[in-house]
């Protein structure tokens, strides 16, 4: 069989265990040379009736799987499940539910609700340390956009009790704070949850991330006063206009659109402790959507994905923040 190149035909390629397994290792390995976890050997022997290779040197674990060093790692659910699982997270455009997940796959809520997260995980390109990633802009480059959002329960849903409450500390009390960067040349977004607005945490963001000189472009809040010391910085006030040229923050107004409609309309309730996780999910889809510049298709996403999912682990206590690296922060009384 062709690779597939749409949803239905990938539901039929992976339902073979043996194609799963070629397909999958040729993206770990394009050389065809599978690498031992272990000792680093790429001469390893395919024991076909097990679906999985040995090393040719003794040692504990000789026998490795295609999952091992995968954010699929330990998992009993089988590769059948696992890639067009895969296939549909990369694909849809405002995400799938792991109820309606654990319903197309047979599988129980809470385990869909897992195997969504450890797939995030793999489409992050580990967005939390964006000082190791090449910077933006510069000033042969194109303009930079910089905006935030707030995420989280809308106040008209609110018991009356607790909307006194957030009124009296402010607007955006108890939301969390998005941070977005957008390069207009490369079509390329950056997002992470910050801990505040204040003027500290969000320019040293953007000083992380966009080369000195480079033409920025954010609205007039405060947290981005005296940007023009390391920027050509032009702000747009938007109780006045949303557009004066091309000074403007729509493209990154775009996607916190599309990020919303993914958290309100599929996700519906997202805890700030994963919160992180939902925004890489919708970067990977922006970032690799198709344009006419680079017409990407489905498969060419779910193939991509599969090239990112290698060192990578997420185990259940990490992600419920039962382990010290996964413990979620103490939330700020009332």
């Amino acid at each position: 069989m062709q690779e597939p190149t749409t949803f239905q035909e990938a539901i039929l390629y992976f339902a073979d265990r043996n194609r799963c397994i070629d397909y999958l290792a040729l993206r770990r390995w394009p050389d065809g040379k599978p690498v031992c976890p272990v000792c680093g050997r790429n001469d390893a022997s395919f024991l076909e009736h097990q679906g999985r290779w040995q090393c040719k040197s003794v040692h504990h674990h000789r026998q490795f799987s295609v999952k091992v060093g995968t954010v699929m790692e330990d998992s009993a659910i089988p590769l059948e499940k696992w890639l067009p699982a895969i296939w549909a997270i990369v694909n849809d455009k405002n995400g799938i539910s792991s109820w309606e997940l654990h319903r197309a796959l047979g599988i129980t809520q809470k385990t869909a609700w897992f195997m969504l997260h450890r797939i995030r995980l793999g489409m992050s390109l580990q967005n939390k340390k964006f000082g190791t990633r090449k910077k933006m802009g510069g000033p042969e480059g194109g303009p930079v956009e910089v905006d935030e959002t707030f995420v989280g329960g809308r106040k008209k849903n609110m018991h009356a009790d607790k909307k006194i409450r957030y009124e009296a500390r402010g607007g955006a009390f108890g939301k969390a704070v998005v941070q977005g960067i957008l390069d207009r040349t490369t079509r390329e977004v950056r997002a992470k949850v910050v801990p505040d607005i204040k003027r500290d945490t969000l320019q040293a963001e953007v000083l992380k991330n966009v080369k000195y000189g480079t033409a920025v472009y954010s609205d007039d809040a405060v947290g981005y006063d005296r940007m023009n010391w390391w920027y050509v910085h032009e702000v747009v006030n938007h109780s006045e206009e949303y557009v004066r040229g091309q000074v403007h923050t729509n493209g990154l107004e775009n996607f916190w659109s599309l990020l919303k409609r993914t958290l309100n309309g599929t996700y519906v309730a997202v805890e700030p402790f994963h919160l992180d996780r939902y925004i890489d999910e919708q970067i990977f889809r922006y970032n690799n959507r198709a344009t006419k510049e680079n017409p990407l298709t489905d498969a060419d996403r779910f193939s991509l994905a599969l090239t990112q999912i290698a060192n990578k682990r997420l185990t259940y206590a990490e992600l419920t923040g039962k382990t010290a690296e996964g413990a979620s922060p103490t939330p700020e009384p009332f």
